[in-house]
């Protein structure tokens, strides 16, 4: 289809067939995730919006698209202003929009297999004042006329090995059977695909950068379970590891078998599962607990053997991070670099471990006025060159077997601004103080949170996005439920184990980005005399931050302690496996301040 506006009229020729007044557009997929296969592409098909989270309404009239602070710039980028509203949440909810311009009478449809069941119940609501409806449709109206839509992917299963995972799947299903008994429920539905892949040992390549199968369980509280996936995508590699307590069966049966839990006590997550499921278990005669997914809590907890792994993938990348780092001081102030041959350069030192699997999420490569786009996306038709007198932000990480990195450095090419290195150091000792943080056990990551913001805030500034999100283990780079954040989340209580990112910002509209993140792990930490158990963070990653930009004079003692100390560990960790001028530079790019 030629282009948007077609796709758009196409979409209200569409909901007069069906008979509908408007229609709702998330971006997700059935599973509620994050990151989302080809075929569940709709929003990007339908506006152009290629960020990652987002949603749309299209009335017969008008239409508006939904996004949050990292994306304020990049929607009026790619979406044209001139057929759809901008709205930005969580200032305004798509609940509330609906409210204020269905017309009386109008039939809104959506998708039951992509909202959750608290949604569908605020937008019912919400029209209901308006005295208008929320309709469930059968076929996705996008769907009927999205005519080259890719068939959801064919790829294989495979299993992670114990050597990787740290506990069998048997171990896990007999962990949450005894939950389940605890609870006094017969099963869980799970549906989130990385608690499917963490549940069952096994992972996939049906969401681009994330290593999940597209699948849905029933975990019940004998330890057995039923997977249900695409019958292409087994072999008896797979059917061997799942062994005889995991029953399988094709992905097209689950809402049967949702149905057939007639009598039995079923455990749903509101957050995960979507309002179709609830719907299935409900006039199937199920009783429905809605209780948060038995994987999410044990997942973000990560053993020995996870943390050790994470820690070895932690290193690795570290070096092509540096080796990455050196090739663009050397490079760089030539010219002739751009954001995208730039992003290229660093996937290939990551390939040249021979241990990468795929990128985390989509590098985020932004020059000048393109780092201050918080979640910015090169491509050939955006791409900068990386110029002399600018700051180049490059956020990115790294899928291996062994963990799941995530890594952003901002970086002067050529001779920094005053601005800039007062700005970059306001954002340093924000990510200093969180990492030195010692906080009481129960503390929620929302309390830490004003730790990274405060010396921005002393001087009016901010930033549109959490300090902090958790991350998997081979799975998901944003992996809850443990946040950094004031809104949105962080109020999980953090445990040792977790893994989370430590990424304050600063972005200056139409000149520079600035974010500083490494990954930390929560860990117990021995103070004597205390009379509380108390915890704190270990930095897991490795890679200079640039001294260039630091206006020492900012930082107090403790400070530069941190930086020079954290700059020993990179070169007591990375150095070793730098060779030639690569290592001569690592040991400047961390040489005392």
């Amino acid at each position: 289809m030629s282009s948007y506006e077609d796709r758009l009229k196409a979409l209200r020729a569409q909901l007069v067939r069906q008979k509908l007044d408007g229609f709702v557009v998330p971006l997700t997929d059935e599973h509620m995730s994050e990151y989302v296969g080809a075929y569940a592409q709709r929003l990007a098909w339908l506006t152009g919006f290629q960020g990652s989270a987002g949603s749309a309404v299209v009335l017969p009239q008008e239409a508006a698209i939904f996004v949050d602070g990292r994306y304020t710039l990049q929607v009026r980028e790619q979406v044209d202003g001139a057929h759809w509203h901008y709205e930005s949440v969580p200032q305004t909810s798509i609940a509330q929009w609906l409210k204020d311009h269905a017309s009386q009478g109008a039939r809104i449809g959506y998708d039951p297999w992509l909202h959750t069941r608290s949604w569908v119940r605020q937008a019912t609501e919400a029209l209901a004042e308006q005295g208008a409806e929320l309709v469930a449709v059968d076929t996705n109206p996008i769907d009927a006329v999205w005519p080259d839509r890719p068939a959801p992917s064919d790829a294989r299963l495979v299993v992670h090995d114990d050597r990787f995972a740290g506990r069998s799947a048997a171990e896990k299903r007999a962990a949450m059977a005894d939950w389940l008994t605890s609870k006094k429920a017969d099963a869980a539905i799970l549906s989130a695909l990385d608690s499917i892949a963490w549940t069952f040992n096994i992972r996939g390549k049906d969401v681009d950068r994330t290593p999940v199968a597209l699948a849905y369980a029933i975990v019940h509280a004998d330890a057995t379970a039923d997977l249900f996936v695409a019958p292409e995508k087994m072999d008896d590699a797979v059917a061997q590891h799942l062994g005889n307590g995991v029953r399988v069966h094709d992905r097209a049966a689950f809402a049967d078998a949702l149905a057939g839990l007639q009598g039995k006590s079923v455990v749903a997550d509101p957050e995960r599962a979507v309002a179709a499921i609830f719907e299935a278990l409900e006039q199937g005669g199920a009783k429905v607990l809605a209780l948060r997914d038995p994987a999410v809590l044990p997942k973000a907890i990560k053993n020995d053997t996870e943390i050790a792994g994470h820690k070895a993938a932690q290193a690795r990348d570290g070096a092509a991070l540096s080796r990455f780092l050196h090739w663009l001081s050397v490079e760089a102030p030539k010219g002739g670099l751009t954001e995208l041959s730039a992003a290229d350069r660093l996937e290939a030192f990551r390939k040249d471990t021979g241990l990468l699997e795929d990128l985390s999420f989509d590098t985020i490569s932004g020059a000048g006025p393109n780092g201050a786009v918080v979640h910015y996306r090169v491509e050939e038709k955006t791409k900068r060159p990386i110029e002399p007198g600018t700051l180049y932000l490059v956020d990115s990480g790294g899928q291996y077997r062994d963990g799941t990195t995530d890594v952003t450095r901002t970086i002067a090419v050529g001779e920094p601004t005053q601005a800039m290195q007062r700005h970059f150091t306001l954002v340093l000792k924000g990510h200093v103080a969180l990492a030195r943080a010692i906080f009481p056990k129960g503390t929620r990551g929302g309390q830490l949170d004003i730790l990274a913001r405060q010396y921005l805030w002393a001087e009016g500034l901010d930033y549109a996005h959490g300090t902090g999100h958790g991350v998997g283990s081979f799975l998901s780079v944003h992996e809850g439920p443990q946040r950094i954040a004031t809104f949105g989340g962080g109020d999980e209580p953090l445990v040792p184990g977790m893994i989370l990112s430590n990424e304050p910002g600063y972005y200056k509209t139409g000149e520079y980005g600035i974010r500083i993140e490494n990954l930390v792990l929560v860990e117990p930490r021995a103070i004597p005399g205390a009379e509380k158990e108390m915890l704190g963070f270990e930095t897991l990653t490795f890679a200079p931050i640039d001294r260039a930009l630091i206006a020492v004079d900012m930082l107090s003692a403790d400070e530069r302690a941190w930086v020079d100390a954290y700059h020993a560990r990179v070169l007591e960790v990375v150095g070793p496996q730098l060779d030639g001028d690569a290592h001569i530079w690592l040991k400047d790019a961390c040489a005392p301040l």
